[in-house]
Parts: C-alpha cells; structure tokens; sequence
C-alpha cells in the first residue's frame, strides 16, 4: 500500500482520536510538570504499538503474498471498507461484542488507569504503549493498509507514519487541553463515510491492478534477467 496514505490517515483521522482518546490525552497532559516530555512520551508509546502491530501484520501479509492471495487480500479490505462506510457499521462496537476482545479491552483501559496514577515519565510511556491496543475504526483502517504492504518493515513503517500522523495534533490536545471543540468533530464524523470511500477505491484499484505470477518459477526465472553493469 503506498505509504503516504498511512501519515495521512492519522493526519485527518486525529479529530476521530481527539473523541475516543482525548480524555486519556488531557489526563496525561494534567500533569503539569514537565509537561511537554509528557506529551511527546504518551504519543511516542502510541507510535511505538503502531509499529509492532504492523510488523506483525506486514509479515501476515507478507506468508499471504507467498500463498498467493495478496490480489483477493486487497480487493477483499476495499470491498469491507465500502461496506463499513455504506453502512456506516461501527467496528469498534461490533468488537466489543465479542468476549475476547471485550475481556482484553477491559485489561487494557484497566492498565492505563494504573499507569495514569503513577505520574512518572514511564507511566506516561506506558499509558502511550497500552492506548495503542484500545479498539479504534481508524487504527484498523490503518492495519488494513499495513496488512497490504506484504512485508514485516513495510508494515512496521506503514504504522508508524499513522502514528506520526496523528502526533501534531494529539500532542496539542494533551498540552494545551481540548482546543477543538464539538462542532468540528461532528464535521469529521460527516466527511469519515467519504474518508473511508477514498481509502476503499484505492485498495480496489491497487487490488485490480497488482498481478502476481500464478507459480513460483519466476523466482529461477529473475535468476536469468539480464543486468546491467
């Protein structure tokens, strides 16, 4: 997947954070001594389980690549990613439905109120690290991206451009509290359904486009690709 889209999704998708994460962002920012490592710190933590996750989910798509399913992997993320905006079907919800991830979320939020107490740089680091595994529409739309890339380091930067996308702005709010009010975030939840469209077209097109070899001959075959020297 091209990896501009990763910045620019948590770029324009900070206004989505700033409603499901404000309030951890503005805890974090309370803490009024030293206030700008703290902030920095928080998103650092956020950036740094962006990253694992999508290495994680590169190398997925990486042993998908292998198999053979890269083209239906990609045209099968755009088609879901229409239908959630069509629909307007709220993954998060969907998610906490289901035992397993409501049990983990529930450990999450509760390691994050633990860390916010301890007001220390590494709790701070910490509350970072933990928030990046609370359910979020726009981190999946991310990791679908980074799934895309088929390649552990590609995943790795896929998400950590997200995570730096999001950074300006979140860093705001948890330095200088909540400065974008409710009006602008009722705009963002009205543009988000085209948002998720454009992002759909693209893994339709990239999906529709992206040909891979049906076996795996052509591994001998770029063995013989003449070079030039």
């Amino acid at each position: 997947m091209y990896l501009w889209t990763a910045f620019t999704i948590g770029l324009f998708g900070s206004l989505h954070c700033i409603g499901m994460c404000g309030p951890i962002a503005l805890a974090v920012g309370g803490q009024r001594s030293n206030v700008w490592v703290n902030g920095l710190l928080y998103n650092l933590g956020r950036t740094v389980t962006y990253s694992l996750l999508g290495g994680i989910i590169g190398l997925l798509g990486q042993g998908l690549f292998f198999a053979g399913f890269q083209k239906s992997m990609t045209i099968a993320i755009g088609a879901a990613l229409l239908l959630i905006a069509v629909f307007s079907i709220n993954v998060e919800t969907k998610l906490l439905k289901v035992n397993v991830f409501n049990r983990l979320f529930f450990n999450v939020k509760s390691g994050i109120g633990r860390w916010i107490q301890q007001q220390g740089f590494a709790g701070t680091f910490a509350v970072g690290v933990l928030n990046g595994l609370l359910p979020c529409g726009l981190v999946y739309m991310a990791v679908a991206g980074a799934l895309s890339t088929g390649e552990l380091l590609s995943g790795m930067a896929y998400m950590a451009l997200f995570g730096l996308g999001t950074l300006p702005l979140m860093t705001v709010v948890s330095l200088a509290g909540n400065v974008v009010n409710l009006r602008f975030r009722i705009i963002f939840q009205k543009i988000y359904p085209a948002f998720l469209i454009f992002f759909a077209m693209l893994f339709l097109f990239r999906g529709l486009n992206f040909h891979i070899p049906g076996e795996f001959f052509f591994w001998e075959e770029m063995q013989d690709m003449p070079m030039c020297h």
